[in-house]
C-alpha cells in the first residue's frame, strides 16, 4: 500500500533564498521536528547522492537513509528512500510566486509496510504526521524569512 502526503507553504522569499535553505541538508535539524541529518555524500547537490537521516527522540527512531534521485535547482529535487523503515520517493519543489515570494511542497509517497495492519496503524498516526510536517513547514519558513537558514 502507497500513502500520497502533500503539503505547502508559502514564504516571503525569492524562490533560490527557498531552494538554498531546503537543500542545506545539514540545517534540516533546526526546523524538521525530530530530525538530525546524519551524513551526506558530499554536499548532497547532485543526482546519486546519499543522505542519512535519523528521526526520532533520543535513541529511540529510525535512520532514514536517501539517494537524490532529481536535481533541478532552484524548482525540484527528488529523493528515494531506502531505509528499513521509510520506503517510497520524496519531492520538495520550489514555486516562484513572485519575485519576493515563493510556494514550497513537500511531496511523499510511502510505502506503509505490514498490510492491513500498516494502513490502519496509518490511518491512525496521519493526523499527528501531518501536524508535525505542517509545524516543521511554518518553522522553515520562518526561519528562510528572517534569513537563519
Amino acid at each position: 500500500m502507497m500513502a500520497h502526503v502533500e503539503l505547502a507553504v508559502d514564504i516571503q522569499a525569492p524562490a533560490h533564498q527557498v531552494w538554498t535553505g531546503i537543500t542545506n541538508w545539514p540545517a534540516q535539524g533546526q526546523w524538521m521536528m525530530a530530525t538530525t541529518v546524519k551524513s551526506i555524500d558530499g554536499i548532497g547537490h547532485e543526482v546519486g547522492a546519499r543522505l542519512e537521516a535519523f528521526t526520532g527522540i533520543g535513541k529511540i527512531g529510525f535512520l532514514d537513509t536517501m539517494v537524490v534521485t532529481s536535481w533541478d535547482p532552484p524548482n525540484r529535487c527528488d529523493v528515494l528512500h531506502t531505509g528499513k523503515v521509510v520506503r517510497g520517493t520524496g519531492t520538495f519543489k520550489v514555486v516562484a510566486i513572485h519575485d519576493h515570494a515563493s510556494r514550497f511542497f513537500w511531496e511523499e509517497d510511502l510505502e506503509i509496510p505490514l498490510g492491513i495492519i500498516g494502513k490502519i496503524g496509518f490511518t491512525l498516526v496521519k493526523p499527528l504526521f501531518l501536524l508535525g510536517i505542517k509545524k516543521s513547514l511554518a518553522k522553515f519558513a520562518h526561519l528562510v524569512e528572517i534569513g537563519q537558514i
